[in-house]
């Protein structure tokens, strides 16, 4: 049986961590989807090549939409984050009928309704489970576990990066400034922190969340 081929755009730190993940485990990973899945597209402007497992398998270019054009591509996994290009580019794919995997719980918050009819009219799938607290995970149980439940309200955290800021300053007395900066050290915030300190990030999630309850 033919290998399930995935385009992978993006190779920052959750595109990588998915190539990674994909080479590392791909025997498990074939064992449990009854097929081997490849990557074997990648789109990229800036990557670290001594970070990333089984680089020499998968063809790298500079160009996202020559990746969503490939006709050998079965998934199209978009990484890049933010609204443009991710929404033309994910639509692409869709009107080449390849299914979608997204992180970019911006992308869905905003042109979810579009992307949903589009992925309908031609017979793909759009998966984004990583977009809202994927290590719980909620979205599966929320769109099958609890299809039947109505549901009047929502609670949790759902920004990692406000609850360690939060939590720092109220339990160490510490100012804003020098945890969001600890913050970013560590990597639970971009160098560019406005969606996490704005409560931007929290409305996207939000916004699915209550799109599907």
């Amino acid at each position: 049986m033919e290998p399930v081929k995935v385009g992978l755009l993006g190779l920052g730190t959750v595109g990588g961590g998915t190539l990674n993940v994909l080479v590392r485990n791909a025997a498990e990973i074939a064992r449990r989807a009854g097929r081997d899945i490849v990557v074997s597209h990648a789109a990229a402007r800036d990557y670290d090549p001594a970070a990333l497992e089984g680089l020499d398998r998968v063809q790298v270019s500079d160009d996202a939409f020559s990746v969503v054009e490939q006709p050998e591509v079965d998934i199209v996994v978009e990484l890049i984050g933010g609204y443009s290009p991710a929404r033309e580019l994910v639509l692409k794919a869709i009107e080449n009928g390849k299914h979608v995997v997204t992180a970019n719980k911006a992308l869905i918050a905003l042109h979810g309704n579009e992307i949903f009819a589009a992925a309908q009219e031609k017979g793909v799938t759009v998966a984004f489970e990583a977009a809202v607290a994927g290590g719980i995970p909620i979205i599966k149980a929320l769109r099958e576990g609890l299809a039947a439940n109505h549901i009047e309200w929502i609670a949790g955290i759902i920004n990692g990066t406000g609850n360690f800021i939060l939590t720092e300053m109220r339990d160490k007395g510490r100012d804003f400034a020098d945890v969001l900066a600890e913050a970013q050290a560590l990597g639970y915030a971009e160098a560019d922190p406005t969606f996490d300190v704005e409560g931007i990030d929290a409305a996207h999630k939000l916004t699915i969340l209550a799109s599907l309850a």
